[in-house]
């Protein structure tokens, strides 16, 4: 059975991400300084879509009757999939740390077009909310800018 994180212990995390990198910041405090934990890197998200689709989509056969069709309509936009794919791996690990009571609260801080996604993942990975989401993109700037957007809350 796992051990509950004292007081001392529990941080609140701050994730920033987009398509291709998350980087996790904790603090002891909701307005602390932040220290970068770790990073994630989603290599397929600056790969080029032709090198992400291996073949066509295949044949299907009709469920009724003798017709057979190609399933290429049916497939998803491989960046789209892999940028689920990041989300999730990112949410997993938000879920773990809610879960073992670690993690005090997280804050989301993502490019608008990946927080949708980020939002849904962490949804069904924990139940607890975030305390802030701010839609912009800021990986790779300076943790005073980081900072700067989550004075309000």
């Amino acid at each position: 059975m796992a051990q509950k994180a004292s007081n001392s212990e529990k941080f609140f995390w701050v994730v920033v991400a987009d398509e291709s990198t998350a980087i996790v910041y904790s603090r002891a405090t909701k307005t602390g300084p932040l220290r970068e934990v770790f990073s994630l890197a989603n290599e397929a998200a600056r790969t080029k879509t032709e090198q992400l689709i291996s073949d066509s989509g295949g044949r299907s056969y009709d469920s009724k009757g003798k017709g057979r069709h190609t399933m290429a309509n049916e497939k998803v936009d491989p960046k789209k999939h892999a940028a689920l794919v990041f989300a999730k791996q990112i949410a997993e690990r938000i879920g773990k740390v809610t879960h073992d009571g670690s993690c005090r609260g997280f804050a989301l801080i993502a490019a608008p077009r990946f927080l949708g996604l980020l939002r849904e993942a962490v949804a069904a990975a924990t139940a607890v909310e975030p305390y802030a989401t701010v839609d912009k993109e800021v990986v790779g700037k300076d943790v005073t800018v980081i900072a700067g957007l989550l004075a309000d809350y």
